[in-house]
């Protein structure tokens, strides 16, 4: 480029740049240091003619040292990758990635593979990771043994009479109960098969038949009496309401609660053979106040006093002898009416117990608490026969099957669980609604299907065994909180934070 095509930009950057070229010859001359292009740029940058938009300036020399530092880092991690030790045991390499917290296999991924990437996984964290989670699984496992873990306390001496009344009361009944199973077994199958399809056939008819707004609180609780005529229904007002059924005319009015109401029971010999007049129900509250109640009065009978916080359930031994409270004390109870006395104060759980039922036989007592956790108790020893462990999270139902060998329970984690005492672990999980569910209840005669409610609004029927999904029975508008099946079979109650409860029966 000639000086002729010089434009005024290029001939002043070379006026300027050669003042500042003989501005440092003159430095140079006069302090004999060097001159450098660098110098030129930084002083440049000091007169305000060449600007850094970021204001900062990365030098060649610290990016190389940086390189050289990240080089050097995985040359010491690559030595130390190769004095680790790790076993031969794909097994043992599995766990300990897994206690790591990595994949225990990749895809396409072999022992040898997996027994190097182990070794990397360590020369990062370093091996004392291994030992700090082995410490943290050894924590969870003792704390894991602590939700196990059974209190025994000694009782009077009227517990040890209670317990060989009640080893004399279930015996027969549990001989009778298998009897009926062997002769049951003698049926064609052919015959089986054609009841419970005409059964489903009928279930899947089922329809609303009648609504009933119930109290002006949220009800919580509902339960047929054993001869199917009357209904009790509790609400969170501190009222407890009998009703007519299949009309739904208001019978009574209980009045003694000042607080929410979380169950109302009938005596197994309610409206059978008891008189009006006896203790036919028992209901609690969650000041833990439990009451007794007689069919002819509106008034209580009678008050059970020890319990010093909320009592979510009663429920009453097949007997009609024993009554059993769950409280949020971590504990449950039972009472013996006939000597009017507690003659149980069972520990076992590490949080609230919630839900209680027993066995047809009147052998076992089964327990849901708010740990997530069940328990199967021997009535009979006073022994956790069996721990239910699977749920994610607290158990709020818990029911046992009149086979006598299937337990259902409902979870907070929307889920029902079977097990099976015989297998003693769970033969099926149903993923059953979309919410948390209140209750569980099975065909009580027969046990040929199964109930269950949740806080997504809605009840369903479940087939028994198979586990398939029959009807859903939709009409609420709030969280169904409670439901039951009438001893005959015909009806199906639901109540609900809606403040209705619901009458279903087929066509």
């Amino acid at each position: 480029m000639s000086d002729d095509d010089d434009t005024p930009v290029v001939k002043k950057a070379r006026i300027f740049y050669g003042s500042l070229e003989e501005k440092e010859r003159e430095r140079v001359a006069r302090e004999g240091t060097g001159f450098s292009g660098k110098d030129a740029v930084k002083a440049g940058i000091a007169a305000g003619n060449i600007n850094i938009s970021s204001g900062e300036a990365m030098e060649m020399e610290d990016r190389v040292s940086e390189r050289q530092a990240e080089v050097l880092a995985e040359f010491e991690r690559r030595k130390r990758a190769r004095q680790i030790t790790v076993s031969t045991d794909d097994a043992e390499v599995k766990a300990c990635l897994r206690a790591l917290g990595e994949p225990i296999t990749l895809f396409g991924e072999g022992p040898a593979e997996r027994r190097e990437r182990l070794r990397n996984t360590l020369s990062v964290v370093g091996p004392d990771a291994l030992k700090k989670s082995k410490k943290d699984e050894d924590k969870a496992r003792r704390s894991q043994e602590e939700y196990h873990q059974t209190w025994y306390h000694e009782g009077p001496a009227s517990l040890k009479e209670a317990r060989l009344w009640l080893a004399r009361y279930s015996l027969p009944r549990a001989a009778g109960r298998l009897q009926d199973a062997r002769a049951l077994k003698e049926v064609p199958e052919s015959t089986r098969t054609v009841r419970k399809q005409e059964l489903h056939k009928t279930l899947r008819n089922l329809n609303n038949v009648c609504s009933q707004i119930g109290d002006d609180r949220p009800i919580s609780y509902c339960q047929f009496s054993p001869n199917s005529k009357l209904l009790a229904t509790a609400s969170w007002s501190g009222l407890c309401k009998l009703w007519a059924v299949p009309d739904c005319s208001l019978v009574r009015t209980l009045r003694g609660h000042n607080t929410n109401v979380g169950a109302i029971s009938f005596h197994p010999k309610s409206t059978l053979s008891l008189e009006e007049s006896d203790v036919n129900m028992a209901s609690c509250a969650a000041d833990g106040s439990v009451k007794l109640w007689s069919l002819d009065s509106d008034e209580p009978v009678a008050d059970i006093e020890g319990h010093t916080m909320r009592v979510a359930r009663v429920a009453w031994h097949p007997s009609g002898r024993f009554l059993g409270t769950t409280c949020y004390d971590n504990s449950w109870r039972l009472w013996d009416l006939d000597a009017q006395e507690e003659i149980l104060h069972q520990e076992g759980h590490s949080k609230g117990v919630h839900d209680i039922h027993f066995h047809p036989d009147g052998s076992l007592a089964g327990t849901g608490g708010l740990d997530a956790f069940g328990r199967i108790w021997d009535l009979r020893t006073g022994r956790c026969v069996m721990f239910l462990e699977g749920h994610l999270k607290e158990i709020y139902s818990i029911d046992f099957s009149p086979n006598g060998f299937h337990v259902a329970t409902g979870s907070g984690d929307h889920t029902c669980r079977v097990w099976d005492l015989r297998k003693r672990r769970t033969i099926y999980t149903i993923p059953a609604h979309q919410n948390l569910l209140s209750c569980v209840k099975f065909q009580p005669a027969d046990g040929h299907y199964l109930l269950t409610g949740a806080y997504d609004n809605t009840a369903k029927v479940w087939t028994h065994p198979g586990w398939s999904p029959l009807k859903t029975l939709a009409a609420h508008e709030g969280k169904v909180m409670g439901l039951d099946l009438s001893p005959d079979g015909q009806l199906i109650a639901t109540c609900s934070y809606d403040r209705t409860f619901k009458l279903w029966m087929t066509e």
